[in-house]
C-alpha cells in the first residue's frame, strides 16, 4: 500500500517524511491448523518488476517451485518512484515505467507456458494525487487525454475496455475532500483521504457509486479476460465493505483468489483487527494478509518471547484460519514506510519466521523481492532464489495437503511433523538444544533418509522408537524425506 505522493505512515505521530506459557501435553500433541489447505501455493511477490522481467524469469521462477507471481499495479501511471503505481490514473490503459498492456499479456503469457498464475496489485480506494499541476478531479485530466488522442491508435491498441477521448471519473466520483485523523474509526479512515502532512491535500478518495464500480468492474473483468487469476486488493482497510462487495460480484470472484491488504498490529483484541480485519472476514469471502500472525511471529522470535506461542495461535485469535490466509515475514510496506519499520525483523528472526511459514500447514506464503526500493543494502534483493528461501519452497511444495502435529515445544523450540513426509525444527534461542521424540508415537519412518531441504548437511536415519533431533542455536531444519 501506498496511500500518497510521499511514503505515508498509518501511526500519525510518525513523520511520513522522517526516513526511518503455553504448553502442555494437550498443546504438544495438537494440530497447528484443522484445515488443511491443500492448494496453498506459495506466491512470489515481483514487487516493482517490470513486466518483461518477470516474463523473462518465468522459466527460472518456475523451476524453483513458485506457482503464483504477484506483480505491481496494471494501469495508467506516472513516475519512476515505487510509490506511483500506487496512484492511478486510468483504469483503462495498462501504460506505466513497468510496461504496457502488450508487456502484460506477454508476461502473463509466459507464465502460463511454465505453469505458472499471474495475480494482478489491485487499487481502488483512490486515484492519484495531482494536486500540485491541476485542481480539479477529472481522471485522467486534460492532460492525459490529449496524450492519448497524439498517438490514437497505439493507445487504443493497448485499451483495456472504455472510451479514451472521454475521462474516467469527474468530481462527483469522490469523497469529499478531508483528511483522515481519527485512524481508529472505520468511518474516518474508509471516507477520508489518505494525506502526507504538511499541507498535503491527499489523494482522492473514490466513492462506491454506481459508475465507479461499474468501471471496476469492467477493469477486473478485463485482466480476468487476459488471465490474471488473483486479485491483491491495495488499501483494503480504506474500503468500505459495501465498496468492496459491490465491486467483487460472484462473477468476478469466481475461479480467482482475491485477497485484502488490512494492515493490523495484532489479532482478536486488537482495535485494528476488531474494528477493520474481523470486519472485512465477516463481511466478504476473501483472504487477506495475516497480520496477526505476523504480530504473534515478531512476539515469539524477539527478545523474551516464547515459541509456545507459535504452537496454535489461531486458538487464540491471533492467526487467521489457513484457507484465508496469506502468510509472510516482510511485505513492501514494512521497509517502504517509516511508520511500519518498526516491525522489521532481526534478519535471522526473519529467517526463522520464514522457515515457520513455509514449514506450517495453512495459509499460502508470499514471498517478497524487490530491488532495494527501501535502501536497506539489498536485504531483500533477489529474495525469490536465495538458497535457503529455495529448500523452503522445495519442503513446503513437497508437503502440501499434508496434516501437522507438534511434537515437541518450549520457550526456545518448536518441533512439528507434515504427517510422515517431514520434520520442522526450530530453536530461537542462542544454545542448541537435543529433542528426544517417540517416534512411534509419530508414525515417522525407520531406515528412511530424511534430509533437510535448507542447505545443511544434516540427515536424521531413525533406527529405534527413541530418536535424538538437535536443533543448532539460532538455526531450523526442515528435514524431508527422500
Amino acid at each position: 500500500m501506498q496511500k500518497n505522493n510521499e511514503q505515508k505512515s498509518e501511526f500519525p505521530s510518525v513523520s511520513p517524511k522522517s526516513k526511518r506459557q503455553l504448553g502442555s501435553a494437550g498443546i504438544i500433541l495438537a494440530a497447528l491448523l484443522t484445515t488443511n489447505n491443500a492448494s496453498a501455493d506459495a506466491i512470489l511477490h515481483a514487487f516493482n518488476w517490470t513486466y518483461d522481467d518477470v516474463a523473462g524469469k518465468a522459466s527460472e521462477i518456475a523451476a524453483l517451485g513458485y506457482k503464483k507471481v504477484l506483480v505491481s499495479p496494471a494501469y495508467k501511471s506516472a513516475g519512476n518512484e515505487w510509490w506511483a503505481r500506487y496512484q492511478p490514473q486510468d483504469l483503462r490503459v495498462i501504460h506505466s515505467p513497468l510496461g504496457d498492456t502488450t508487456d502484460f499479456k506477454q508476461m502473463i503469457a509466459a507464465l502460463q507456458s511454465q505453469g505458472v498464475e499471474t495475480y494482478a496489485d489491485i487499487v481502488f480506494n483512490h486515484m492519484a494525487n495531482e494536486s500540485y499541476q491541476r485542481s480539479d478531479l477529472n481522471y485522467p485530466g486534460a492532460a492525459v487525454l490529449s496524450t492519448y488522442a497524439a498517438d490514437s491508435a497505439y493507445y487504443n491498441g493497448i485499451k483495456l475496455f472504455g472510451d479514451l477521448s472521454e475521462n474516467q471519473y469527474a468530481a462527483g466520483d469522490f469523497h469529499p475532500p478531508g483528511c483522515i485523523t481519527n485512524w481508529g474509526d472505520p468511518g474516518h479512515v474508509q471516507y477520508w483521504r489518505l494525506c502526507g502532512g504538511n499541507g498535503d491535500t491527499g489523494l482522492p478518495d473514490l466513492d462506491s457509486n454506481n459508475w465507479v464500480v461499474s468501471q471496476q468492474q469492467a477493469y477486473l473483468r478485463a485482466l480476468k479476460t487476459l488471465g490474471v487469476k488473483g486479485f491483491r486488493v491495495d488499501a483494503a482497510k480504506h474500503m468500505s465493505s459495501y465498496h468492496i462487495n459491490q465491486v467483487f460480484s460472484a462473477d468476478i470472484r469466481s475461479g480467482v483468489h482475491v485477497f485484502g491488504e488490512i494492515i493490523t498490529s495484532g489479532g482478536a483484541g486488537d482495535g485494528s483487527y476488531d474494528n477493520f480485519l474481523a470486519p472485512y472476514l465477516r463481511d466478504t469471502e476473501h483472504g487477506a494478509y495475516d497480520f496477526p500472525l505476523f504480530a504473534s511471529l515478531r512476539r515469539a522470535l524477539g527478545f523474551g518471547g516464547s515459541m509456545n506461542q507459535l504452537v496454535d495461535p489461531g486458538a487464540y485469535g491471533q492467526a487467521l484460519a489457513g484457507s484465508r490466509a496469506i502468510t509472510f515475514s516482510i511485505t513492501h510496506d514494512i521497509p517502504t514506510n517509516d511508520g511500519f519499520r518498526y516491525q522489521i525483523m532481526d534478519p535471522t528472526d526473519e529467517y526463522l519466521a520464514n522457515a515457520y511459514i513455509m514449514g506450517r500447514d495453512g495459509g499460502s506464503p508470499l514471498i517478497y523481492s524487490d530491488h532495494n526500493e527501501s535502501n536497506d543494502g539489498g536485504r531483500w534483493q533477489d529474495l525469490y532464489k536465495r538458497s535457503d528461501i529455495q529448500g523452503m519452497l522445495k519442503f513446503h511444495n513437497a508437503t502440501q495437503g499434508r496434516s501437522m502435529q507438534v511434537m515437541s515445544n518450549n520457550d526456545c523450540i518448536l518441533l512439528f511433523q507434515r504427517e510422515e513426509v517431514g520434520i520442522v525444527g526450530i530453536n530461537k534461542c542462542g544454545s542448541g538444544q537435543d529433542v528426544w521424540v517417540n517416534t512411534a508415537n509419530h508414525n515417522l519412518w525407520w531406515h528412511a533418509n530424511y534430509r533437510d531441504t535448507i542447505g545443511n548437511a544434516d540427515v536424521q536415519n531413525i533406527s529405534s522408537t527413541w530418536h535424538k533431533f538437535y536443533l543448532p542455536a539460532r538455526q531450523a531444519r526442515m528435514w524431508l524425506k527422500e
